[in-house]
């Protein structure tokens, strides 16, 4: 679909560059494989409550959309129902505000069923206030949620029951799905293998990344949000150990707050990882911004300052900067504690990476003898399994062995009962 991305700039706005965050929003209508046909940045002097721009500049970008033949407008802004509605009417095109926009890429990539849900909750409440399109989409398992297409076109009376029980629903759905993952998730916290959680902005190469240390054919596209639901493998450390590595979804400025809450369970792998690697694209030219957004949403699920010590950056696309920018970056790095410059494109400094992981998930051994009876034999073959014994002394009831364990080994162990 010919698309036209417009990118409006209030008078009192900070922080980004307008033009970068117009090229991020043309890349997420790219992401959905629309054909953007013009990109502008828009001064806003003053928002209107009914139409968001003035007449003049309403009739000027109607122009604008007549000339370049589009058929739908994207606003990288948030866009009340009214807005929407009148804009649409005066441009006689369809219209998505930039929280419709990444709904609708994520409602395209979600695999599993807990990221389908999630999106379909995400979406309904989104379009609970606005109850403008037909609700065939709603029995869609997968796929995008309507905006782009399809039966909804003309604005209908919306039945508001009807849509309050499919949330319920979904919620119901959800919640059991939640907590097969929390079952799966005291699984794994019962083998003796730590937790590696790849965060980043959203297309800073954590798949790409994930994909080298692991071997593993997980979608890495230079595309924003090209991965969405959480993938985890084993991953073979330096020292001969083994992590479990999880690739999870990336994260984006003004990320709707339906989807802060909805991916939250999918998130929760970061809260139990123990150790995260924040993936840089250090090429960018708003990395320190990306980098900021990424510390305060960890911050806002609980990893902020007195978590520091279990996050490791990660300089990743260094080969795309100019040779003297990457050699003064990996200098840099080199003098920094936690912090690896890498190409996971190359491979370059991925090795250095896995050490620095290693060695950050070493943890001090320590030996005692602990006592067993001949009913335990579960937990005798627990440890015989993980390599834990150094000896074994036969008692009249049963066995005392020396073992040599982690703090981690020894509460796994105890967890058995």
């Amino acid at each position: 679909m010919r698309t036209l991305v417009l990118h409006p700039v209030r008078s009192k706005a900070t922080g980004r560059a307008p033009e970068d965050a117009l090229a991020e929003a043309v890349s997420l209508a790219e992401a959905l494989d629309l054909e953007v046909v013009g990109a502008e940045v828009v001064p806003l002097p003053k928002a209107r409550a009914g139409m968001l721009f003035g007449k003049g500049k309403i009739e000027e970008l109607g122009a604008l959309v007549a000339e370049r033949e589009a058929g739908l407008v994207i606003i990288d802004g948030p866009l009340s129902p009214v807005q929407q509605r009148n804009l649409e009417k005066a441009w006689k095109v369809k219209l998505l505000d930039r929280t419709g926009l990444i709904l609708e890429i994520f409602g395209e990539r979600a695999q599993t069923r807990e990221g389908v849900l999630q999106v379909e909750l995400a979406h309904l409440s989104y379009q609970k206030s606005r109850l403008v399109r037909s609700w065939t989409h709603l029995e869609r398992q997968r796929g995008g949620f309507g905006f782009l297409g399809g039966p909804g076109e003309t604005q209908i009376e919306a039945d508001r029951r009807a849509l309050d029980e499919r949330i319920q629903r979904i919620k119901q759905s959800l919640s059991k799905v939640v907590r097969t993952r929390g079952q799966h998730r005291k699984a794994r916290q019962r083998v003796p293998y730590p937790v590696v959680a790849l965060v980043g902005y959203t297309n800073a190469g954590k798949s790409t990344l994930f994909n080298r240390l692991t071997g593993s054919g997980v979608l890495a596209r230079d595309m924003l949000f090209a991965t969405l639901d959480p993938t985890m493998r084993a991953v073979a450390l330096p020292d001969g150990r083994k992590a479990i590595l999880s690739d999870t979804v990336g994260f984006i400025s003004d990320l709707p707050t339906q989807l802060v809450a909805a991916f939250r369970a999918t998130l929760e792998e970061v809260l139990e990882a123990d150790l995260i690697l924040h993936v840089r694209d250090i090429s960018h030219p708003e990395t320190e911004v990306q980098a900021e957004n990424v510390r305060t949403i960890l911050g806002e699920m609980g990893i902020g300052e007195a978590e520091q010590g279990r996050i490791v950056e990660v300089w990743n696309k260094i080969d795309a900067l100019p040779p003297d920018r990457a050699e003064a970056l990996r200098q840099v790095a080199a003098r920094t504690p936690r912090v690896a410059a890498i190409s996971a494109l190359t491979g370059e400094g991925v090795p250095a990476l896995l050490e620095l992981v290693a060695a950050d998930l070493a943890e001090p051994m320590r030996e005692e003898t602990i006592s067993l009876r001949f009913d335990q034999g579960r937990q005798r073959a627990w440890l015989f399994d993980r390599k834990l014994v150094r000896a074994e002394h036969p008692r009249e009831d049963g066995y005392d062995l020396d073992v040599r364990w982690t703090e981690r080994d020894r509460s796994q162990y105890q967890a058995l009962g």
